[in-house]
């Protein structure tokens, strides 16, 4: 398929080309192209009856469900821009972001509009609200009111490749929050470069398992390149690795994509209890969003017989840049090599780039966001001469594999030396007692700062900081053996799985 001019004309051309196949399966519940197209029609013209137009915001918390792909495609059909928001934050979190925001409309679950009810007199901007669920049946507009009343035809709203379809808040909520916004050109040249990293075809059924569509991994790795190709998603709420196994077997699912964590719980079963599911049907694993340890692929490998291809990226560059060949031939430690809409340099302090294999700050060129919404200082430092400077640390071999080193604002600096937070956390995953580990700098008023590592062990293993101590001055220079270890049952993080240090600096 040829590029399209924006996300209404995508759908419009995979309904007309896949009218009858199914787009998005969930539970019992089957999605056909064409039904998902009709049915974000009748939420563009609901929104088009209430008033809204280009680019008024639509906040949006909801889980992942067919539901959410329609209302998203239904507020990108009349150029008005969706704010997909955490379900997880808390009230002061949400309130931040939708005083930032502004939306004209809030389309919540019943359960997480609770919360919000009883405020919404303070956010002035919300004019309307839609409602998933009856318990507000009478006090607000609910979805089942939209598909039962509202028009299938489709709308004329003119629409420019430029228009922002997606603003995407890339943290937890600050004094000065940072959402990207993502244009419909910017998403669509991700989604069909995603596609051609992976592969993907129309035949493929990639499996939504602990990706939010509220995160820029799940709406655009996701649910948008599978669209773009014709492919089906098929969404399994939950945590349950069983429940993966048994909806990757009974679904023939091809894709299965996730975070380190996920592929580590997988592993974690296989070695308890075995694998009981027949996954013949898989061609292609995909780990984003962290680092994934070179140990975790060997035993994946060992295990079922697959390969991870690795990929990297973030939020202000639509999704990811850098994709490893699908057919396992991808470097070890290595996150693959820019896909073709994507340049990549590795730079120094002053912008300089470096040559081959020398560390410095990652910087990418290609369909960046046009900026953080309401945040123009955060904007300047971030996109410089077309450039957007990620703040992750990298090297670029000879064959123009990206490796990532860490995150340059998580550098610690230990009595002058530089010392990378992913060299003692490789350590420490290498002990056989150790599951997960993160590495973080605290203040320290003799040597500017100290090494702490936070550590979560294998099940039923015991082990001592002392131990762990030992183990790390046999493998690392002194100056980076960590000060302090801390033994937790498990790690903050994010919804796209990235562990928050800021928290592990706090404990």
């Amino acid at each position: 398929m040829k590029i399209l001019p924006n996300l209404r004309a995508m759908l419009e051309a995979v309904a007309g080309e896949y009218a009858g196949k199914i787009a998005i399966v969930s539970g019992e519940q089957r999605v056909t192209y064409a039904e998902l197209d009709e049915a974000s029609n009748k939420v563009a013209n609901a929104l088009l009856k209430m008033g809204l137009g280009k680019g008024d915001r639509v906040a949006m918390l909801l889980s992942n469900s067919p539901e959410f792909a329609v209302i998203y495609l239904g507020i990108v059909k009349i150029g008005a821009i969706a704010v997909p928001l955490d379900i997880k934050y808390k009230f002061d979190e949400l309130a931040t972001l939708l005083n930032h925001c502004q939306p004209r409309l809030l389309v919540a679950e019943s359960p997480f509009l609770e919360s919000l009810v009883p405020a919404l007199p303070r956010f002035k901007s919300i004019g309307h609200v839609i409602a998933l669920g009856a318990e507000y049946q009478g006090q607000f507009l609910t979805y089942q009111e939209v598909m039962a009343t509202s028009s299938a035809q489709g709308v004329e709203v003119e629409l420019e490749a430029e228009d922002i379809a997606l603003i995407c808040y890339t943290s937890g909520p600050t004094s000065r929050p940072r959402g990207a916004t993502l244009s419909h050109k910017s998403l669509l040249a991700e989604a069909v470069a995603s596609a051609d990293g992976f592969q993907q075809i129309d035949k493929d059924v990639v499996v939504l398992f602990a990706l939010p569509l509220f995160h820029a991994f799940g709406l655009e790795i996701i649910l948008l390149t599978s669209l773009f190709r014709g492919s089906t998603v098929v969404i399994q709420p939950g945590l349950s690795i069983h429940s993966l196994m048994e909806t990757i077997e009974r679904d023939r699912v091809t894709i299965l994509m996730g975070v380190p964590y996920v592929f580590v719980l997988a592993i974690n079963m296989a070695e308890r209890e075995g694998i009981n599911h027949v996954l013949n049907s898989l061609r292609l694993c995909v780990s984003g969003g962290a680092a994934l340890p070179l140990s975790v692929i060997e035993r994946f490998k060992l295990h079922y017989g697959f390969n991870i291809a690795q990929i990297w990226g973030l939020t202000e560059a639509t999704a990811h840049v850098t994709c490893q060949p699908v057919d396992g031939t991808g470097k070890p430690g290595g996150v693959g090599t820019p896909l073709s809409v994507w340049e990549v340099k590795i730079v120094d302090d002053s912008g300089r780039e470096l040559p081959i294999n020398q560390p410095g700050e990652i910087i990418v060129k290609g369909p960046l966001m046009q900026n953080y919404y309401a945040n123009p200082e955060d904007t300047a430092a971030a996109i410089k001469d077309g450039w957007l400077y990620t703040g992750d640390m990298g090297r670029i071999d000879e064959d123009g594999e990206l490796y990532i080193l860490g995150l340059k604002k998580d550098m610690i600096i230990v009595k002058g030396q530089n010392v990378y937070p992913m060299d003692i956390e490789a350590v420490l995953r290498a002990h056989p007692k150790v599951a997960e580990v993160a590495a973080v700098g605290v203040p320290d008023e003799l040597r500017g700062e100290r090494i702490r590592a936070v550590v979560c062990l294998k099940d039923g293993q015991l082990v001592t900081e002392r131990e762990l101590q030992e183990f790390c001055r046999g493998r690392l220079a002194n100056y980076k053996v960590p000060k302090q270890i801390v033994i937790v049952d498990s790690l903050p993080k994010t919804a796209a799985g990235k562990i928050r240090k800021e928290e592990l600096k706090r404990i």
